[in-house]
């Protein structure tokens, strides 16, 4: 696959550049090693392109598994774990703290520490990055709740945000996001949101 379009939010392709440098180059590399063509697997049932032979998004998210664990060391996925509870004021005051004091502060405050998690694709040297097939609103959730949660936390420094461009979501079921659709989107909320640097990557064959 190729890179089609890049779009730098906050400057996150220019901190890979002066910071990342081998990972930004690791990166691209991957996605030239995957075999979109191989993963034109997807016979479609809807009216519109019955009969045809569509990108399947399993098997893309597998193609881009395998490349990235191929890397050294390998990409891994991250999850952290911490406590939110119904009182505005309470989850704001513990949001940046350990889970372990969260879930004090909230349950002193009389209120459930209710446990919940985050988690990213692949994480490697504070670069995070998500490969994104499915469809709109998981985009919305990588951006806005994923990388902002781990950029909070301190886990990351930059999120990486893979997408179809809309002539490759074309060859796919009726659904998947487009990297057109979701730069319309972080443009519309104006320069500061998401309050993460990304790296937006347009893919296609």
């Amino acid at each position: 696959m190729k890179i089609h379009k890049i779009y730098s939010h906050l400057n996150g392709e220019e901190y890979l550049m002066a910071r990342r440098p081998a990972l930004w180059v690791e990166i691209q590399s991957v996605i030239a090693k995957v075999d979109g063509l191989a993963c034109k697997t997807k016979k479609s049932k809807e009216a519109k392109k019955f009969g045809a032979t569509l990108y399947s998004p399993p098997a893309l998210n597998k193609e881009f598994k395998d490349r990235f664990e191929e890397c050294s060391p390998p990409w891994k996925k991250e999850e952290f774990s911490y406590y939110v509870c119904e009182d505005e004021r309470t989850t704001r005051s513990v949001q940046n703290l350990p889970a372990i004091e969260q879930k004090r502060i909230i349950e002193d405050a009389g209120f459930e520490a209710l446990s919940t998690s985050n988690e990213t694709d692949f994480v490697k040297d504070r670069v995070a990055v998500e490969v994104q097939f499915g469809k709109y609103s998981f985009v919305a959730h990588d951006l806005y709740v994923k990388h902002l949660a781990f950029f909070a936390a301190g886990k990351i420094d930059v999120g990486v945000e893979i997408l179809p461009m809309k002539s490759m979501s074309r060859e796919m079921s009726s659904g998947p996001t487009f990297f057109e659709k979701d730069l319309s989107n972080i443009l519309r909320q104006g320069r500061g949101i998401p309050g993460v640097p990304l790296v937006v990557i347009g893919v296609g064959p």
